[in-house]
């Protein structure tokens, strides 16, 4: 699950686990879930058991797409020896922050700030030298990688592509190659080989996109059911050829948090939390009916439970 904004992002895991957030802040702590680049050059949640696969299956790809930046910043492969080192040999004493991660290469020699810094732990991750720690406070850390990735053998990568276009659509579907494609950054013939490799698949041909999915995976309408999803959701962040059917008027969302009604875009919304309280504030594009308005209160309820305080909405 796309989690470049951390926050947000655990409200996401949270509202399709039923959790608080105090529980999200455990699982991630103890490295139940861990935090990393993988599938596109931003951060997602994964399990630490499908990073190795999904890494090896995906990492190549986000290279290729990194790679103007690695030469822009004048990052070779003599950079990123040289990081590798410094990182292990960091992360052999326990879990470090970031800031001291940029301390130790800046006196490497190494370039220690803004992009250059995040290119250069993003290439560790993905080369799975480090990986997410435990907080300090509020703080993240990285630690080495081994630490928290359980050893796995290798993946056949056809096995890999199965099994990822499996999960995808499974959760996902129906979807069309090229939405597959954008969200795992694999090429669409790699998204359509997945396809082929699933043969319990079945499709649909609508305004000439051809959608894909498995038998009884559809989710039958009891509207009016609200959604606040955060602006990152993978709600939104799965599609790209499709992205337009969100929205009623066929525009495809802002990165707003964003308010679903019956799966599709009708406002957007934000929250101030205090110590015993919070308060949702929403903007909708149309007045909304009595039963609207009292699927709202549902969602808002479901954020309060995730907060752990009573939580209001206007």
């Amino acid at each position: 699950m796309q989690a470049q904004e951390f926050v947000p992002a655990k409200w996401a895991v949270a509202r399709r686990a039923r959790a608080t957030e105090s529980a999200v802040d455990g699982a991630f702590a103890d490295g139940t879930i861990l935090r990393t680049h993988v599938l596109r050059p931003t951060w997602h949640f994964v399990t630490p058991e499908d990073i190795p696969w999904l890494l090896a299956l995906t990492g190549p790809r986000v290279h290729r797409l990194n790679a103007y930046y690695y030469r822009k910043f004048g990052l070779d492969a003599d950079a990123f020896a040289l990081s590798r080192s410094v990182f292990l040999g960091a992360l052999a004493g326990g879990h470090r922050t970031r800031a001291e991660l940029a301390e130790l290469l800046a006196a490497a020699g190494l370039p220690a700030s803004g992009l250059h810094l995040g290119y250069l732990l993003m290439r560790a991750e993905l080369d799975g030298v480090l990986i997410s720690g435990a907080p300090r406070g509020r703080q993240q850390t990285y630690a080495r990688y081994e630490e928290r990735v359980p050893a796995a053998a290798p993946v056949d990568r056809e096995a890999a592509l199965a099994e990822l276009t499996r999960r995808y659509l499974t959760t996902r579907g129906p979807a069309t190659t090229k939405d597959f494609a954008s969200w795992s950054s694999l090429t669409v013939a790699d998204a359509t080989r997945g396809v082929a490799l699933n043969p319990g698949l079945v499709s649909e041909t609508v305004a000439g996109r051809t959608y894909w999915s498995f038998p009884g995976t559809e989710r039958a309408a009891a509207g009016p059911v609200v959604d606040l999803i955060q602006g990152y959701d993978e709600y939104v962040m799965s599609y790209g050829e499709t992205k337009d059917l969100l929205a009623v008027g066929g525009v495809a969302p802002a990165h707003l948090h964003t308010i679903l009604l019956d799966g599709r875009v009708i406002g957007s919304w934000r929250h101030t939390a205090k110590a015993r309280s919070a308060t949702v504030e929403t903007s909708f594009d149309r007045p909304l009916t009595e039963r609207e308005r009292a699927a709202v209160d549902v969602a808002v309820a479901d954020l309060g439970r995730f907060l752990e305080r009573p939580t209001t909405w206007r």
